[in-house]
């Protein structure tokens, strides 16, 4: 096997995995990346835990391209052969309910396991090397920046998308795609915190409850997510929430209007709910309104209810109305929120959108330059939280090195 030149810009994930393999093919691997020092974003990752990958793989779980072709490749390096590789590198991992973490629940120890790998199949790292200018001379990749310059063979792309920029996804990479000829689909912040219209979110804020987000478009649901809701001063966090942000992201792109409802009583059907409001008539007479309506809610929720009622909290609720009374009890089921923007890729977890996928061919090689590669979150794929996005770096960043070895 001929011993290719391989240039890996961005040492991510993506980056550090596909090093990592393309080393172990027997291949020359230099790993560039701009930062002071690689693997920054995985640190981050799991609020430092490091939620690597996740024993519930499904096609329902990744947005972006077509979730055929992204299942497709996840299935050539899957969750088992992602636990298979940790392994072989001396890390323990644990699975929480389907969550896989390393056992010891620190995402420095394994970064550090990628990095002593790495390192003892001779892959050169260099720091401080932001690349700007990718060229191809003849059969030779030019990789520059500034005024200093390296050749390869191969040139796996893998530089990460725009979220979280501190950790080196500043979104040069799409830079670098486009010098290529590559066309990249709009990208929104993804996996983000929603800010809200609504002045009255301060006097909620900090509290948590267990609900359901729905993100309704001409009066119909088009996507909802369940789990704990946090309600900040500007609008709502959360994993559910963080979930359906692309969504909403991409309807205000198209300058849509974005409505979110919230069930926060998802565990409560029909029936149920209606065996609620008749127990907590019979309260009515010798209460205060919000005595009556204790205990359903967290007290600051239910406060913010009556008040947009129209109702005072300590006056007697023997005065109250059917209708006002079955308004507070509605609004528990159906809180509507109005969404105008999220959070910035600053705060996002991940971004969605990047390199079109039509462009590249089965092994993630560029079918407008043979010989780049392309890797991670710079491709237009994203996942939802609970390890997605790491597989989807392992998956690509194999495939790719894979390839580029042969």
């Amino acid at each position: 096997m001929k011993r290719y030149r391989i240039g890996i810009i961005g040492g991510g994930a993506s980056g550090i995995m596909a090093a990592i393999t393309a080393a172990g093919e027997g291949m020359d691997v230099t790993l560039l990346e701009g930062g002071e020092r690689i693997g920054r974003k995985i640190l981050m990752t799991g609020n430092g835990r490091c939620n690597l990958s996740n024993l519930y793989m499904d096609e329902h779980m990744y947005y972006g391209a077509n979730r055929d072709w992204i299942m497709n490749h996840i299935r050539q390096f899957d969750v088992q052969d992602t636990i298979a590789f940790f392994q072989r590198l001396g890390l323990l991992v644990k699975d929480k309910n389907g969550y896989l973490y390393p056992y010891c629940e620190q995402a420095s120890v394994l970064l550090d396991a990628m990095r002593f790998e790495a390192g003892a199949l001779g892959v050169k790292v260099v720091t401080g090397f932001k690349v700007d200018k990718i060229q191809k001379k003849s059969d030779v990749f030019v990789v520059s920046a500034e005024k200093n310059s390296f050749e390869f063979d191969r040139i796996i792309i893998a530089c990460g998308g725009k979220a979280a920029p501190k950790t080196g996804s500043d979104g040069s990479g799409y830079t670098l795609a486009k010098q290529l000829g590559h066309t990249i689909n709009p990208v929104v912040p993804a996996l983000v915190q929603l800010r809200c219209e609504e002045t009255f979110m301060k006097s909620i804020a900090g509290v948590r409850a267990e609900g359901t987000v729905k993100v309704m478009s001409r009066g119909k649901c088009i996507v909802e997510e369940t789990g704990e809701i946090q309600f900040t001063d500007y609008g709502i966090s959360g994993i559910p929430v963080f979930q359906i942000s692309r969504v909403v992201n991409y309807m205000l792109l198209k300058q849509e209007k974005v409505t979110v409802k919230l069930d926060l009583l998802p565990g409560i059907d029909d029936s149920t709910y209606e065996h609620i409001k008749i127990n907590r008539k019979l309260l009515q007479n010798d209460r205060t309104i919000e005595e009556l309506f204790n205990g359903i809610l967290n007290k600051k929720i239910m406060a913010l209810f009556i008040k947009l009622t129209g109702l005072k909290p300590q006056e007697s609720s023997d005065s109250l109305s059917d209708s006002s009374f079955d308004m507070v009890l509605a609004l528990c089921k159906n809180f509507e929120l109005h969404v105008y923007e999220s959070n910035s890729f600053e705060q996002a977890q991940v971004c969605a959108g990047g390199v079109n996928v039509s462009e590249l061919t089965d092994t993630l090689e560029s079918s407008i330059v043979p010989g780049a590669f392309f890797a991670g979150e710079i491709i237009d794929v994203d996942g939802k939280c609970g390890g997605y996005n790491l597989q989807w770096a392992w998956s690509s960043g194999y495939i790719a090195a894979i390839a580029a070895s042969k």
